[in-house]
């Protein structure tokens, strides 16, 4: 009897451990990436106000087509850790070539779309007469490298489907360091200007996707998995992708809806609001970094037919989570006199800030438990119930969002109706969850 208690207290402490294992890399990997544009944006921004706008301009558009695309580790992740689950290596191996052949096909149609349109969307974005030519530019250049971004967020996601967040870290951390070093020589040892630190970016972008390829490619190998494409298997994995596409496209409609209703309030607004937001993402890659421990860990369990295992695994992820978030909005608190100083001066922004800088500190929690969930279904391959629970968050945010300026609410009001999103989205993933109908069982859902 007195041995018991301790097996329960020792599934936490191995949940623990492999949470841990994976998430701590995995928020490392996250980090890294956003660290490519403030590398780029440190060394243009010494060639002038017009070049660092025409890099911004371009980043953003890269960054949004980029992001777009994040269903490709998603939906990879959760295929692959159910065939390990289920102890089928070669064909964990192979479903993942599928991801990444998908991943070079979509790729290759976004540049063959932008290529042309550089200019156009440049000006979509209301580019200066002086910052249009090097936004072009940067764009056209840098366009050569979405390819291969997108065969890094599939390799990604066939790594983390076999249990691997360490190999992305690498990765990320050596890209990282190439692409600083090709910045500064070719924009400045070789006088190329923005030019150069765009090719300095695609080169750096195509070494990361050489080395995943290389690695996923040694896997095959090992466990005699095919390499060719196999159109069922695209398609396949285009299907599972499908609705985790419009998930994601509902939350970028949330985030832009945010920003446009805070530009309507005021310049002080705006910029108080971006202080916030660049906050708000940089506590979503910790969040983030334990979702993705979840994709993983679940869908190795459902793999493997281990519903109990998935439900205290689960469990688990919902108290650190909850956890994490509640250390987090702390900190948030405890450093926001250091943290806006650093972003302005001007008090009339601090003050703007100051009130939605704690809302954001008090709903930490609620994001915890929220990115946990988001995670977990996708562990499970709940794609389409993640793509209708996203649709309905989006309709019931936007009326509250847009009719703050009607109102009279300010940036507080706004940063209430992103709270009121997030515990939207918190009912939603937890009845999914509480009703079980996610547990499905087996090597493919």
């Amino acid at each position: 009897m007195t041995q018991a208690p301790a097996r329960p207290r020792a599934a936490r402490r191995q949940h623990d451990r492999e949470i841990v294992m994976l998430a701590v890399p995995a928020f490392g990997a996250l980090v890294a990436e956003p660290l490519f544009v403030m590398a780029d944006s440190a060394i243009v921004g010494h060639l002038g106000t017009a070049q660092l706008a025409g890099l911004g301009i371009a980043s953003a558009l890269l960054m949004t087509a980029v992001s777009v695309f994040v269903f490709l580790a998603y939906a990879t992740t959760a295929a692959v850790a159910r065939r390990v689950g289920a102890g089928d290596l070669p064909s964990a191996i192979r479903q993942g070539m599928d991801g990444i052949w998908l991943a070079l096909f979509l790729g290759a149609g976004v540049v063959a779309v932008m290529l042309p349109t550089a200019p156009a969307l440049v000006e979509l974005f209301g580019a200066s007469d002086t910052a249009s030519p090097y936004a072009i530019t940067y764009l056209r250049i840098s366009s050569l490298g979405i390819p291969a971004m997108l065969i890094v967020l599939a390799a990604t996601g066939v790594l983390r489907g076999l249990q691997d967040t360490r190999t992305p870290l690498y990765v990320a951390v050596g890209g990282f360091a190439a692409n600083g070093v090709l910045n500064v020589a070719l924009v400045y040892g070789a006088g190329f200007g923005i030019a150069g630190s765009a090719w300095g970016t695609v080169i750096a972008q195509w070494g990361m996707a050489a080395v995943y390829l290389v690695v996923v490619l040694k896997g095959a190998r090992a466990h005699g998995a095919s390499l060719r494409p196999d159109l069922a298997g695209i398609r396949a994995s285009a299907q599972a992708g499908a609705p985790l596409l419009v998930r994601t496209l509902s939350l970028r409609a949330i985030l832009m809806i945010t920003t446009a209703v805070a530009a309507r309030l005021g310049d002080s607004d705006i910029a108080a609001h971006q202080i916030i937001l660049s906050l708000w993402s940089l506590l979503a890659f910790a969040l983030d970094a334990i979702a993705i421990a979840g994709q993983a860990i679940i869908g190795r369990y459902l793999g493997a037919g281990d519903v109990q295992g998935a439900r205290q695994v689960c469990r688990r992820m919902v108290e650190w989570g909850f956890g994490v978030g509640a250390v987090l909005g702390v900190v948030v608190v405890l450093a926001r006199p250091v943290f806006l100083p650093l972003f302005t001066s001007d008090s009339t922004v601090t003050d703007t800030a100051l009130p939605a800088l704690m809302i954001v500190a008090l709903s930490q929690p609620i994001s915890g438990i929220v990115f946990v969930l988001d995670g977990v279904l996708m562990g499970a391959g709940d794609g389409p119930y993640l793509a209708w629970a996203m649709l309905v968050t989006l309709a019931v945010f936007a009326p509250f969002a847009l009719l703050v300026p009607a109102f009279g609410g300010g940036l507080t009001a706004l940063w209430g109706a992103m709270t009121l999103m997030m515990t939207v989205r918190l009912l939603t993933l937890w009845f999914r969850t509480r009703s079980g109908r996610w547990l499905v069982t087996g090597a493919a859902r």
